[in-house]
């Protein structure tokens, strides 16, 4: 099927629901089938997959992704979206579950439990770029077995996502998300490929789970909470990032011995730090 690809068919749907685009939930629909096939490709979904795709729009890679895979659940929070993907453009697919509902209120685990007997499931999103990191991350933490996750997101975010330490997109968010997986930056999706048009460059980019995490520590949220300070305060050393943050837990001095313990001098700054370090430095704190 997947005529939906083609613009104007998707105008010609819009039109017929006298659909109105929701600037509240950053719709932008994709009409380009090269970037739709690098999406599909770097997911590797196949027939025995159970995938669930988290904002589908008007379902234009829910028809490839139905032809692809055995199972797909469609999680779409706008209702106004609905009738035109159970009455129109997806009635034809009977592998395929269309629910109306915020995907980070979804109890993704039970459904895991209940529809895949427990076994690993793969993400495919084009995902509102205000609320990427959000549900990234719930995804993660919530401990839901995913093989991988491929999403479409703001370019400088995917950048983000891959930056190795030293760089200037290195942060936070590179440290979180390598923790969990292996990012792949997919696909670079100039902006005439959406309908309507982003304001921003986008990227897709597949995040591969990490069947062992690559670093082993007591506690993953005191790290993480380190990991925040210091790239709160980019201009500032480690140990004065660590103390203005964090000096309601650990003194100064504390700190400065961890460091000490770990061989890191007194003037390294976080950005200096693979995961690895920083999960040394949680450990002797």
């Amino acid at each position: 099927m997947g005529y939906l690809i083609d613009p104007k068919e998707t105008i010609e749907i819009l039109n017929k629901y006298k659909f109105v685009f929701q600037k509240r939930f950053g719709q932008n629909f994709l009409i380009d089938q090269h970037v739709l096939d690098k999406i599909i490709n770097a997911a590797e979904i196949g027939p025995d997959d159970f995938v669930v795709e988290i904002g589908p729009g008007i379902g234009t890679m829910t028809q490839f992704l139905c032809e692809k895979a055995r199972e797909v659940v469609a999680v779409e929070i706008d209702k106004n979206l609905i009738p035109i993907l159970q009455e129109d453009t997806l009635k034809a697919y009977d592998n395929l579950t269309i629910i109306n509902d915020d995907i980070l209120k979804l109890d993704l685990n039970k459904m895991v439990q209940e529809r895949n007997n427990g076994k690993k499931i793969k993400v495919v999103a084009n995902l509102p770029y205000y609320i990427t990191t959000p549900i990234i991350m719930q995804l993660f933490e919530d401990h839901i077995p995913i093989e991988n996750i491929t999403v479409m997101v703001q370019t400088e975010v995917a950048e983000r996502m891959q930056a190795g330490p030293g760089t200037k997109d290195y942060g936070a968010l590179s440290l979180a998300v390598q923790y969990y997986a292996d990012p792949y930056i997919a696909a670079y999706v100039p902006q005439n490929c959406f309908m309507p048009r982003p304001n921003v460059q986008s990227a897709v980019i597949r995040l591969k789970l990490h069947e062992d995490k690559p670093v082993k520590v007591t506690d993953d949220k005191k790290m993480f909470s380190l990991i925040r300070a210091s790239f709160n305060h980019r201009r500032k050393t480690l140990v004065n990032g660590l103390t203005a943050d964090l000096g309601n837990i650990y003194t100064k001095e504390q700190i400065l011995n961890a460091l000490k313990k770990c061989g890191f001098k007194e003037t390294v700054r976080g950005e200096e730090l693979t995961l690895e370090k920083f999960a040394e430095l949680s450990e002797a704190l």
